[in-house]
């Protein structure tokens, strides 16, 4: 009696299947939510300007992404984001090569980099409002300063968990101090360069939202702020819910990336 081996294509479709059966649990008990929301809202007679209804608010995101008016503030919000992230992120991985690499500069500029990560970026915003201006420049500073710290440590925890016995091999080939850092230690700190940069896209939005509270003229979190002053709470939580779902959307691309970069490793895998 012979038994015929499993095929990737089997295994391939039960996992599909395990992940569609989850999004299909996710959305259920999302709209469950909704409902209870929803009815909870109208039993009760909740005033709008108080606590808004669900269709309250997909009315509001509906008009405000059809108007043009959303969306052209989402995308300067997205220019401040994308752009902030890119600096941020370029700092960090740099300053983390060059702490592990140099180790005088961890000495110097750890401390530095420790104190201003502790300060509040609202704290900060302020100042950036005042050296760069209302414009878009002092926004990308505030994300930057935001996604930095997070790249940085784990660029440095990663170059510095790299197998001792790799190193050990390169370094018997005559391998160069630049040929260990390309071939060795960077590959093997990319599970963790990613897991900053996952943390540092979701605190891009943040920072880019507290810089737009501090001063700015155009931006989602100014019509978060013009909704709120005219009790116009429906338009709030659309808001809100546009900025969670664009975060959402960024945090998925990085892991789609790092799926295809960190093929690998076996966080790319979940």
């Amino acid at each position: 009696m012979s038994v015929e081996p499993a095929t990737g294509t089997s295994l391939t479709e039960s996992t599909f299947f395990k992940k569609s059966r989850g999004a299909l649990e996710a959305l259920g008990y999302f709209l469950a939510l909704v409902l209870v929301w929803e009815g909870a809202i109208s039993f009760f007679e909740v005033p709008g300007f108080l606590f808004p209804a669900p269709s309250a608010i997909a009315a509001a995101l509906w008009q405000g992404l059809v108007s043009g008016i959303y969306l052209y503030h989402l995308a300067v919000t997205m220019v401040e984001i994308l752009a902030g992230f890119a600096l941020g992120s370029l700092a960090g991985l740099l300053l983390g090569i060059g702490m592990v690499t140099i180790p005088v500069l961890d000495r110097v500029l750890y401390p530095y980099v420790v104190a201003i990560q502790t300060v509040p970026k609202v704290a900060i915003a302020p100042l950036m409002i005042v050296w760069f201006g209302f414009g878009i420049q002092s926004k990308i500073l505030m994300v930057a300063m935001a996604c930095m710290f997070p790249v940085l440590i784990n660029t440095v925890a990663g170059l510095r968990a790299t197998d001792s016995d790799r190193l050990a091999l390169v370094r018997a080939m005559c391998g160069t101090n630049q040929q260990v850092l390309r071939f060795v230690q960077l590959p093997s700190a990319l599970p963790y360069i990613f897991a900053g940069l996952n943390t540092a896209i979701v605190l891009a939005v943040i920072g880019a939202i507290v810089g737009e509270f501090v001063g700015a003229r155009l931006g989602i979190g100014v019509l978060i702020l013009q909704a709120n002053f005219s009790l116009d709470l429906a338009s709030v939580f659309a808001l809100l819910v546009l900025l969670s779902s664009m975060g959402i959307i960024l945090n998925l691309a990085m892991k789609a990336i790092e799926k295809r970069v960190c093929f690998w490793s076996g966080r790319s895998s979940k």
